[in-house]
């Protein structure tokens, strides 16, 4: 079997030849950050885990650390649910710590660094008619890649399927 113009796999050594997997970026229980903001209200257990209203009006990030008052962590958060306006959030305890052990209206704290804006979740108001539009670099359809449209070119080899004859005639 020849492959003419070499295998049409993907990559090479596993990572696409690009040094290695994950890695850096340790940054786990680092321990109490320097301010904390209230976050939202105890509600219920649910499944082990606690279910929380936000009182907070940014939305908190998924897996970020949820303290006490008193800056010891209970867990992170796993869902953020519920309408734009009227944010829920479950927090996934740590070990050692029980959802029911926690009473309605208790209130739990995040990090401020952990928080996200919540235009990010709205969409974008549209330009008044008449502005200017933002140009992109690259041209129009597909640019800043060579061929903007049509044929096969700028596609970086095939991906799978049907990659060459068998060599004879």
């Amino acid at each position: 079997m020849s492959f003419r113009g070499g295998s049409r796999g993907r990559g090479g050594s596993g990572f696409g030849g690009r040094g290695g997997g994950r890695g850096g970026y340790q940054q786990r229980d680092m321990g109490p950050p320097a301010q904390i903001l209230e976050m939202g209200k105890f509600m219920h257990a649910c499944e082990g885990e606690m279910v929380c209203e936000s009182i907070n009006p940014k939305v908190p990030h998924f897996n970020a650390q949820i303290f006490l008052e008193n800056k010891t962590a209970v867990g992170k958060v796993d869902e953020v649910l519920g309408p734009i306006n009227q944010v829920f959030f479950t927090i996934k305890p740590t070990e050692g710590i029980q959802a029911t052990s926690f009473k309605e209206g208790d209130k739990f704290y995040i990090g401020s660094e952990k928080l996200l804006p919540l235009d990010k979740f709205l969409p974008k108001p549209k330009p008044p008619p008449g502005a200017p539009k933002v140009k992109r670099a690259g041209g129009g359809r597909g640019g800043g890649r060579g061929g903007g449209r049509g044929g096969f070119g700028g596609r970086g080899g095939g991906r799978g399927g049907f990659g060459g004859g068998r060599g004879g005639s």
